[in-house]
């Protein structure tokens, strides 16, 4: 039941006999509560209105409880298949007769095992009351024997302990109390002479039979309380043990409260996490989104998200109220599972500027009025400082710069700073620009993928990962590595998550959570798809109670009766962590050691990427297979590997021209050997070819004795790659000449004429260029075409690494294929 539909139920059903048996003393919270809690959830936990005890069934997958294997206890034991802590210090020996049922009738726990006899049996061990007991030992009998004997009958009862919330009879005419409760009063009454008995009564908490917890004695609210958050927790998916629901309940109990919310925190791990999933859930019943938005830390629950958004970091009164309208406004506006935390990245970056004002002004920055643009150089310098001191990262800085931008920016959008808002009187200078938001860090070249060596030793030793965690965490890997998805996507695929394309080949069928894409179709291997059909085919065996279409992939082992919960990317992340620094060294191919940081979940989709670029996908089909909107984006995920380049390299270096068109032959081998070199260290290079004179090259290209005249140098040479900057420098040479040719007053003869290309030059880059074109023109399609990729191959490792000169350049358009521009020189 979500908080929409819980705030949506307040209209109170009169009836709620199946909470309370008698509607006498039920105020309208406690109604209220009690019109929420399901008859079926009830009638599945064990609970009984009349004697307000539940008894949930051992064999219940969230609420159920393991019972000892010694036969005939009926007593919880530590864990499944194990002896409680009686039957394992050896006290009791095990019962040959049938033994009891370990789970007795509702209102009458423990009782006597001879049939109609209503007192309370001497122990879970001996389920016989004192006096059938004494009876059973004189005749000598055994327990089964006992049972059968005609002269065995019931007896009178002797009523139920006077404490409230127990579950017991008393042991004798005269006595008040159950055996456990009349010990109890004894030693409480050494330590406490002048004890009130009565109110002792009233708290004293139950002794606990099996798995069955009392909610005796508490508030009608609290019991309603206590049913509705178990009922939403295991609802949810959370187990819960009874000895720690009954623990919860004993310290209601004994403090006295009306509402499960005014109950302090119990010492108990256990216990605290309990009573604060049971109290989250009640709150959300009185849940409304104004008056959270009131408080100073948000349950997102409340808006249907997930965690929680604090502004106490903000100690200005206005911005804090600003900021909180801001979120208000922002957060229906978000997908995904993550909008807690992206929010609150936001209101950290304003809590900065809160930080900054409160230090730096005598008034705190409490008053808006009072801002000015030097408010926010001071904020700036501050960012810079803690920056420069290493105190954050230069990326912090930037995100800080830009998410303040962007909620003042908000502020003013939501009329805050209008006469009467919450902001009202701020300048309009008391904002950021766009200049003052620091230069983004270059993002660092792609190259995040890993080795097919290392691929290939981590695949080697998946096995291990599966004994540390599980199956299904291996099968993340495996299908990470096989289908470059993120991370988050392969946790959240559903069970029927395989179809086949219209070539009856296997298609995966995921959603990209990123761009909110559901129902996106990848092509994937034989192998991988039977690793698929195999999980599938476990997960089925495993719950096979639960409907298909409602099953994970991967489900988690951890609070998922239902198998539909799959396992987070926060587990995978954590448990990937710890598989691969277990691991043994990992090897580069020359022998050296790989760095382990660098094995991440998502590395697998940088592999992925550079392994179809390498084997030559086209950056379109790997968009497509990356479920990329932009190529860009996609470029970002690979680098042109080091043997593409050279292959690349070698057809592009044998169409080498001289300044004058000339082919420029020799020997093969060493004319490319040195090519290598020179792409791999990056020679000095003019926008249309390369350069080697000395002086230049020495300089790094900043020193060209003749002014970068290339074609009048015999230095200068070019190839293929550079076919379109010298038709774009040679359409800039006419359009110059064209310019200064026209009339332009103001400029002398001299630097008209000095500035004017000459014919020789113009004609020298034509001839140029058309030798090449010629050439091009020469060759098959089949040599077109590698020369094409070749040329694509070069230039783009060109582009991720310029060498500025100083100089014009030319235009940057991408150019057309060579073949197509030969083609139409020739034509």
């Amino acid at each position: 039941m979500s908080a929409a539909e819980l705030v949506a139920a307040v209209a109170v059903a009169t009836d709620v006999s199946h909470v309370f048996a008698t509607e006498l003393g039920i105020d309208q919270p406690a109604a209220r509560i009690a019109a929420l809690i399901e008859p079926e959830f009830l009638a599945e936990a064990g609970w009984d209105p009349a004697s307000l005890v539940l008894a949930p069934p051992p064999e219940h997958p969230l609420l159920g409880w393991p019972v000892c294997r010694t036969d005939g206890c009926g007593n919880a034991a530590c864990r499944q298949g194990q002896l409680c802590k009686a039957c394992a210090g050896g006290r009791a020996a095990a019962i040959s007769a049938p033994a009891p049922s370990s789970v007795q009738e509702l209102g009458d726990p423990g009782m006597c095992a001879v049939a109609g006899c209503p007192r309370a049996w001497r122990s879970s061990r001996q389920p016989l009351c004192r006096a059938h007991l004494r009876q059973r030992d004189n005749l000598g009998m055994s327990l089964g024997e006992f049972l059968a004997h005609p002269g065995v009958g019931p007896l009178r009862e002797y009523g139920p302990c006077r404490v409230t919330a127990c579950l017991r009879e008393r042991t004798g005419d005269r006595s008040r109390y159950c055996a456990a409760h009349a010990m109890r009063l004894r030693k409480r009454r050494v330590v406490e002479p002048d004890l009130d008995e009565q109110r002792w009564r009233r708290l004293e908490s139950p002794v606990f039979e099996g798995g069955l917890a009392s909610l005796r004695g508490l508030p009608h609210l609290v019991v309603a309380e206590l049913l509705f958050g178990l009922q939403q927790r295991t609802r949810r998916g959370s187990k819960t043990r009874p000895a720690a629901l009954a623990r919860v309940c004993d310290a209601a109990r004994r403090a006295v409260v009306s509402s499960l919310l005014d109950l302090p925190e119990p010492p108990c791990a256990e216990d605290r996490h309990l009573l604060r999933a049971l109290a989250r859930h009640v709150r959300l019943t009185a849940a409304d989104a104004g008056a959270e938005q009131g408080k100073d830390a948000w349950d997102l629950a409340v808006f249907g998200r997930g965690g929680h958004l604090v502004f106490t970091e903000i100690t200005q009164p206005w911005l804090r109220a600003a900021a909180k309208a801001w979120a208000a406004d922002d957060l229906p506006r978000r997908r995904g599972r993550r909008v807690g935390a992206i929010v609150q990245g936001r209101i950290n970056a304003v809590a900065r500027l809160s930080a900054s004002l409160h230090h730096s002004r005598d008034d705190h920055g409490n008053i808006p009025a009072r801002l000015t643009r030097h408010d926010i150089d001071t904020f700036l310098n501050r960012l810079a400082f803690l920056d420069n001191r290493g105190d954050i990262t230069t990326a912090t800085r930037v995100r800080t710069c830009q998410h303040v931008k962007n909620l003042l920016a908000g502020f003013r959008n939501l009329g805050l700073t209008r006469p009467g808002g919450v902001a009202a009187g701020l300048p309009d200078d008391f904002t950021l620009a766009r200049r003052d938001i620091p230069a983004k860090p270059d993002d660092p070249e792609p190259g995040r993928d890993l080795p097919a060596e290392v691929i290939g030793q981590l695949g080697a030793h998946l096995d291990a990962l599966e004994n540390m965690s599980s199956r299904e965490l291996r099968l993340a890997v495996d299908l990470l590595m096989d289908t470059g998805r993120r991370p988050e996507e392969i946790c959240s695929l559903p069970l029927d998550c395989l179809t086949r394309d219209c070539d009856n080949a296997p298609v995966l069928i995921y959603q990209n959570i990123k761009a909110h894409r559901p129902g996106r179709r990848l092509p994937i291997a034989t192998a991988t798809a039977q690793l698929i059909r195999d999980q599938q085919a476990r997960v089925k065996a495993r719950y096979p109670q639960s409907r298909s279409s409602e099953l994970a992939l991967l489900p988690t082992g951890r609070v998922n009766p239902h198998g539909t919960r799959p396992i987070s990317a926060v587990t995978l992340s954590g448990r990937h962590r710890d598989w691969v620094d277990s691991l043994p060294p990992l090897l580069w191919a020359d022998g050296t050691e790989f760095d382990k940081a660098r094995v991440v979940p998502y590395a697998y989709r940088h592999s992925y990427a550079q392994r179809h670029a390498d084997a030559g996908v086209p950056i379109d089909v790997l968009r497509d297979l990356m479920d990329h909107a932009d190529l860009d984006v996609t470029r970002g995920y690979y680098r042109v590997g080091e043997q593409r380049r050279r292959e690349a390299v070698d057809q592009v270096a044998a169409m080498q021209f001289d300044r004058h068109g000339n082919r420029i032959w020799r020997d093969a081998h060493a004319l490319l050997d040195s090519e290598r070199v020179r792409y791999a260290v990056g020679e000095v290079a003019v926008p249309y070819g390369t350069c080697t004179e000395p002086s230049n090259v020495k300089a790094g290209g900043g020193a060209c004795p003749v002014r970068f005249r290339c074609a009048g140098c015999d230095h200068f040479k070019t190839d293929v790659s550079f076919l379109p900057d010298l038709s774009g420098y040679l359409d800039d040479l006419l359009r110059t000449r064209e310019r200064l040719a026209a009339a332009i007053d103001g400029v002398d003869e001299w630097a008209r004429a000095d500035a004017t290309p000459t014919e020789e030059e113009i004609t020298r880059i034509r001839r140029l260029t058309n030798r090449i074109k010629n050439d091009i023109v020469g060759l098959d399609e089949a040599e077109q075409a590698q020369i094409d990729d070749a040329v694509a191959v070069v230039r783009r490792h060109r582009a991720t690494h310029p060498v500025a000169l100083g100089m014009p350049s030319a235009r940057a358009t991408a150019p057309a294929p060579l073949t197509t521009t030969a083609s139409k020189a020739t034509a």
